[in-house]
């Protein structure tokens, strides 16, 4: 038997040790970044003093004339992209986030609010936690009058990234960081207004967004406003005008909480970091993160990969077999194209964000009825193969634009331009955390040193 008094002391232990669970549970996301943002920064002093000259890897000339491509020169906190495995937000890989994340009240998939809960915190949501962040962003997403205003004023055929990066940056007339590092602040404290500021604009998003959708492709149509009882996504989707359509808005909520984050190397999540680093306050910073988005390398990828399936579909029509899809990849490769959707700049598997959009359309029959759907499942099995073949692909899996677009537009939201957009108010949850981290951690601003090719010829004598 054990004494009386060890099992009192392990009763308290216990007790104490659930009493902690259940202050966490209950711990506002301010509170949480309070406790998380110390053991960062000694983790980082700690990298600093013991290991600041420890070589990471070398520089070749190829790096710097090919886009510094798997170099390793930025410090991001919330994900890592594994080429084999995909990406891990907080090392918890996408099917992991699927089972711990919480969803939307009555819904199966991922809220984002959950996503940029651990993005920001490095721990998982309770459901209650989950439910105060999107009743407080709900409180945030009115729109000012004057941006109202300015985003009614451009006209329609201004490019809806263009307005979307416009009315952004027009937002820093509100931001809480700007105005603080004007009036003076400790640097210890820039995280705070960050944070704030990085909150609102995620809240406004939805609202900035469906505007812009509203002016340009339905206009004069009603712009309901940002209700207090739905979620970010559902707010989005009613804003849109599809909040009728339950199943769009859960593709949605998938579809902004996967595309949330993807390291910090891509141009867009690159851009905010680098024009944060200047101490630009985070509605500049990612305003020009939304202009590197735009660009067709980036952001407008899955409305090629769109156009091409539908260009495919118009010619194999309905019969759709393993055997014509593999007759018009071959087609597509002999003609000089690429197979758009297949590859990936880091990755060398199937990407788990692919894999995770046709477990969606799997959980649905009436999807797999869809001739858009079939022909990219079809693909997904063909295609992998027709280009190890041809053999000029580092990999022949999928990305997640390869089936990303084409749901959208199978539920009915087929303006093309705008994809770009929902990525926008995706992404923002990745960027603007680590543009929180980067005041938290007092990173400085980001200076590389560049060469010219003279210089670069004349280094390379000099080694020889």
């Amino acid at each position: 038997m054990f004494p009386r008094g060890k099992i009192l002391a392990r009763y308290a232990a216990r007790s104490f040790s659930a009493q902690q669970r259940r202050l966490a549970s209950t711990q506002s996301l301010r509170e949480t970044l309070q406790e998380v943002i110390p053991q960062k920064q000694a983790q980082l002093i700690k990298l600093r003093k013991e290991h600041g000259a420890t070589v990471v890897g070398d520089i070749k000339v190829e790096n710097i004339i090919g886009g510094m491509r798997t170099l390793k020169t930025m410090l991001w906190e919330a994900s890592v992209l594994d080429p084999n495995e995909g990406i891990r937000f907080h090392g918890l890989s996408i099917p992991e986030c699927q089972k711990a994340l919480p969803s939307a009240e009555g819904g199966r998939e991922i809220i984002p609010e959950s996503m940029l809960w651990l993005l920001l915190t490095g721990k998982v949501p309770t459901v209650e936690q989950t439910r105060s962040l999107s009743q407080e962003l709900a409180h945030k997403g009115e729109l000012p009058a004057e941006i109202e205003k300015l985003v009614d004023s451009f006209p329609e055929t201004l490019h809806p990234m263009v307005q979307l990066s416009m009315a952004v940056a027009a937002l820093n007339s509100t931001s809480e960081f700007a105005k603080a590092y004007e009036t003076g602040m400790k640097k210890t404290e820039y995280w705070k207004p960050a944070l704030e500021d990085s909150l609102t604009l995620i809240a406004r998003l939805p609202a900035l967004a469906s505007r812009i959708y509203r002016n340009v492709y339905k206009p004069g149509s009603h712009l309901p406003g940002v209700s207090k009882d739905l979620d970010l996504v559902g707010n989005y989707s009613n804003m849109l005008g599809f909040g009728g359509n339950g199943d769009l808005t859960e593709y949605l909520r998938l579809y902004i909480a996967l595309h949330g984050d993807h390291e910090g190397g891509n141009v867009s999540a690159h851009t905010a970091h680098l024009v944060g680093s200047a101490l630009s306050d985070p509605y500049l910073s990612y305003s020009a993160a939304l202009l590197g988005l735009a660009g067709p390398l980036h952001g407008l990828a899955n409305q090629e990969v769109l156009r091409w399936q539908l260009a495919m579909q118009k010619e194999v029509g309905d019969n759709i077999t393993p055997e014509i899809i593999k007759e018009y990849l071959w087609r597509t490769l002999k003609s000089g194209q690429v197979v758009p959707g297949y590859g990936h700049g880091v990755l060398r598997n199937t990407d788990p964000r692919f894999t995770a959009l046709l477990q969606f359309c799997e959980s649905r029959p009436e999807l797999l009825e869809s001739p858009t759907i079939k022909l990219v499942k079809t693909t997904y099995e063909v295609a992998p193969g027709v280009l190890k073949e041809h053999g000029k692909t580092k990999n022949p899996y999928p990305n997640v634009d390869a089936g990303s677009g084409c749901l959208l537009y199978h539920y009915g939201l087929r303006e093309f331009k705008y994809y770009t957009v929902i990525f926008g108010v995706s992404r923002a949850l990745g960027a603007l955390t680590q543009v929180v981290w980067d005041r938290a951690l007092g990173l400085p601003i980001e200076r590389p040193k560049s060469m010219s090719m003279d210089a670069l010829e004349s280094f390379i004598k000099q080694q020889a």
